[in-house]
């Protein structure tokens, strides 16, 4: 009661502070200092947590519009995120498909346990992951990437970067009808007026697919994947012109079938190893408020997850007895918290923001067959954080953050703190031109499933340590017309990188820490609104590198050079966008042993437009162009991407 109640009163000092008569008065100054408003262009909010021209932000950043998504042909937020440098995201399957709890892996800069994923500023993952094929495009109005450490703005999980997905207000009236190879359907709504909007998405890839490869100690399976089905319900209302609500709910369902295709043992080729059903259900809610000096919102989250089904045969081959021959999993993630924020302009060269977050975590373990004890932990996160900008001139900022992080209420007083700075500085070459520079530390707090363990192939570590890491970068920015180029130099360590590292004795997967680092340069290229063609291209090259207790040397990971680009053509009538990105010099990266080399992957889309008039519009979107049958994993475990498939829609606008 002690540690909760000087939570409260500490968090209570700050909100006193913040609505004090001191800051009464710097916002009448500010509201006073002439500060006028301006065309920026291209704005981005999620780096600073304010509004600034993408040229005036010392970071690496990417804005996704609608319409660029839109020419893309995307269905939801993963796939408008595939042409995005440095970035990657593995799928199980088609359709954007997860395993159940091992949901979708959003990797930047060759880190795929540190991507923060909020949606209008606030925090959506479940146990550390989130699902971005479940967000469909209906509901975008922008996505905001940016690069390196965020933690000091926005807590554990953004040390690889964030990805911020911004909803529309208002609805676009349409409704789309469409229909594909492999048995796919998709069906998607959206009305209202300029204040409410309800939305309704359904995706489904019915045929089966071969997803995936396996090596096992009797032989070989693989694994057939069919029924993905994905669907969602929305609603977004603007109370005032300050007050905005949001809830979604999402579902997802899918079916994997395992089957022996080499053996040794008492498996016979063709026999079904085992089979599993993974069902998801999220519930998502949001209040926001927004005017010229605060920002707050309250939020939900909530998420259940359940795998069933049956295990014919061991990992040696062997028959299952009726007692151990069905596997069934339940457990549910919920999160809940307030987020605020206040800016005071306190000179015409000093901006200094400040603000907390509080946030009540929980995870059940719930019954079921495989889980015959259910099992609830929580804790309580809190956190004040601030960060201060000064203008020396016209041509150089300096800006500096802080943010104290600390959990209370954990069980068996398994509780983290954490203190994180960052140093960043901008130089204005000219009004097309910026240089940066940026120091900033990072952490990732364990997650309940981690510590405590959600399944019988998760062996938990309540002895994990946070991960710590910080990021070095230097870039360069300009705005020429239509023409925008980008560069940045980069450097990444990471302690305590919390890892799931393959037991083949026991056919689990246990929880450790281990080191991580990477080294790399990103360079882009990109002509918008440009008649009749636009393009964009971009590099990666980096070494990124692992350190587990088990190996005792730097082991490498994931690919060193990765290559996208596209091309739209926009003509009257007529939109046609290619695009494509390639990750080559790649590694997979066993537990245990020595990395070893795999081949690149090419994922290609060709999406076109055609619109004979305001209310219709048809459009054909053709996926893995060059039908390649490409891993596109990086462990042990060798997941393929889908083959090539077609994609009609209709769409009629009113």
């Amino acid at each position: 009661m002690k540690k909760h109640m000087k939570a409260w009163m500490t968090a209570g000092t700050v909100a006193a502070l913040l609505a004090s008569p001191a800051a009464g008065m710097a916002a009448e100054t500010a509201s006073t200092s002439g500060e006028a408003s301006t065309d920026l262009g291209e704005v981005v909010v999620t780096a600073t947590r304010s509004e600034k021209r993408d040229m005036d932000v010392p970071a690496a950043t990417t804005v996704i519009t609608s319409d660029d998504i839109h020419a893309s042909g995307a269905q939801n937020a993963a796939e408008a995120l595939e042409r995005t440098n440095g970035f990657s995201y593995a799928a199980f399957g088609q359709n954007g498909a997860a395993m159940g709890t091992m949901a979708n892996d959003a990797t930047l800069r060759g880190i795929d346990n540190g991507t923060l994923v909020l949606v209008n500023g606030n925090p959506v993952s479940w146990r550390g992951k989130y699902d971005l094929s479940a967000v469909p495009v209906g509901m975008i109005d922008r996505i905001e990437v940016v690069k390196g450490s965020g933690s000091v703005l926005y807590g554990s999980e953004a040390m690889a970067g964030v990805i911020n997905i911004i909803t529309k207000k208002g609805a676009a009236n349409q409704v789309t009808a469409g229909i594909g190879s492999s048995g796919q359907h998709h069906y998607a709504v959206n009305v209202g007026d300029e204040r409410l909007a309800v939305n309704y998405d359904f995706s489904q890839w019915k045929h089966g697919v071969d997803v995936s490869k396996t090596e096992t100690d009797f032989g070989e399976t693989k694994t057939i994947l069919r029924d993905v089905r994905k669907q969602s319900v929305g609603l977004s209302y603007s109370i005032t012109d300050h007050l905005d609500f949001l809830y979604q709910y999402l579902n997802t369902e899918a079916t994997y079938n395992r089957q022996v295709t080499e053996s040794s043992a008492a498996a016979p080729v063709g026999a079904l190893f085992n089979a599993r059903k993974y069902t998801t259900d999220r519930h998502i809610a949001q209040l926001n408020y927004k005017d010229k000096f605060w920002k707050g919102s309250l939020y939900f989250n909530t998420g259940t997850v359940e795998s069933d089904g049956p295990t014919n045969y061991t990992s040696s081959g062997k028959a299952t007895t009726s007692r151990t021959n069905w596997y069934n999993t339940r457990e549910r993630n919920t999160t809940y918290g307030l987020d605020a924020q206040r800016r005071w302009k306190l000179a015409p060269q000093d901006t200094l923001i400040a603000g907390t977050s509080m946030q009540r975590e929980q995870f059940d373990r719930l019954y079921a067959r495989s889980t015959s004890a259910a099992k609830k932990y929580s804790r309580n996160n809190w956190a004040l954080f601030t960060q201060y900008e000064h203008d020396f001139d016209e041509k150089n900022t300096m800006t500096l953050g802080a943010r104290e992080t600390w959990t209370t209420g954990a069980w068996k007083d398994q509780n983290y703190s954490n203190f994180s700075a960052s140093g960043q500085w901008l130089h204005r070459m000219d009004s097309e031109n910026s240089l940066y520079a940026s120091i900033a530390q990072s952490f990732i707090m364990p997650t309940f499933a981690q510590m405590y363990g959600a399944t019988t192939t998760a062996i938990p570590n309540p002895d994990l340590k946070p991960q710590k890491g910080v990021n070095y970068e230097i870039g360069w920015k300009e705005k020429h017309g239509v023409h925008t180029w980008k560069a940045a130099l980069f450097h990444t360590d990471i302690r305590d990188n919390i890892s799931a590292n393959w037991r083949p004795t026991k056919s689990s997967y246990e929880y450790t820490n281990e080191d991580f680092r990477n080294t790399g340069v990103e360079l882009t290229w990109d002509v918008n609104d440009a008649t009749p063609f636009s393009y964009h291209w971009g590099v990666t090259w980096q070494n990124p590198e692992a350190k587990s207790s088990k190996k005792g040397y730097w082991d490498r990971k994931y690919g060193r050079i990765q290559l996208t680009g596209g091309v739209k053509y926009h003509q009257g009538k007529w939109t046609s966008d290619l695009s494509a990105s390639f990750l080559g010099d790649r590694v997979q990266s066993p537990s245990s042993a020595h990395s070893f080399d795999t081949k690149p992957y090419l994922l290609t889309k060709w999406n076109t437009i055609y619109a004979p008039d305001a209310q219709n519009e048809l459009s054909l979107a053709i996926a893995n162009v060059l039908d390649r049958h490409d891993v596109i994993s990086h462990s042990t475990s060798t997941y393929y991407n889908a083959p090539i498939s077609y994609m009609f829609n209709y769409t009629y606008k009113f």
